[in-house]
């Protein structure tokens, strides 16, 4: 039992440490030499427990979505609250994810190596949201639901990873909580905008 505790231990120390390393450098410029540094390991320890690197950045990711609290994924039923919450839940919990997945854009990466599946299905269930929102009415049918995520994919991400875009066009960033406060205020008028309801 002592030999199974401390295997489990290792692993979540090696996760933690790659974690630390994909989510600062990217999948490109994360090092195995330098996750086993952070992990206190020795390299050969990690080929032990993962069969490479895409396979620790796969089960890195799988371990991450695991660990956000299920509140967290689940959508409010008003579709005029989904982007405020999804910006706050971005800010609290998903901050350093989302710096890792925007060196996908600069980087070219081996297929199956990004956690893609586990991360389609969290998204796929944005989409499905939204679909079952339109069939109750809650969604004007004209619009695409994919494109609705889409959008507030961009609006809640956008201004927390591009902080001197944000900065040059506003004058803030989303580190200020004023400013935090103004941006969900106003993805809230936007949606209600959106998400008006025929009397």
């Amino acid at each position: 039992m002592g030999e199974v505790r401390n295997a489990e231990r290792t692993r979540k120390k090696i996760i933690d440490a790659a974690k630390e390393e994909f989510f600062e450098k990217g999948h490109n410029g994360a090092r195995i030499e330098s996750i086993a540094k952070r992990a206190g390991v020795k390299k050969q320890l990690i080929y032990h427990y993962f069969k490479g690197k895409d396979d620790l950045i796969n089960q890195t990711i799988d371990n991450f979505v695991a660990a956000v609290p299920t509140e967290n994924l689940t959508l409010p039923a008003n579709p005029v609250e989904i982007a405020e919450f999804r910006l706050k839940v971005n800010i609290n919990y998903l901050k350093d994810f989302l710096k890792y997945t925007a060196w996908e854009a600069i980087e070219e990466l081996p297929e199956e190596s990004n956690g893609e599946e586990t991360r389609r299905k969290v998204l796929q269930s944005y989409n499905d949201d939204m679909v079952k929102k339109q069939q109750l009415g809650l969604v004007p049918k004209e619009l695409d639901p994919a494109l609705i995520t889409l959008m507030m994919s961009s609006l809640t991400i956008y201004p927390l990873l591009y902080k001197n875009v944000t900065q040059m066009i506003t004058g803030h960033t989303l580190e200020e909580p004023e400013f935090q406060e103004k941006w969900a205020q106003f993805l809230h008028q936007i949606s209600e905008r959106i998400f008006k309801r025929e009397e």
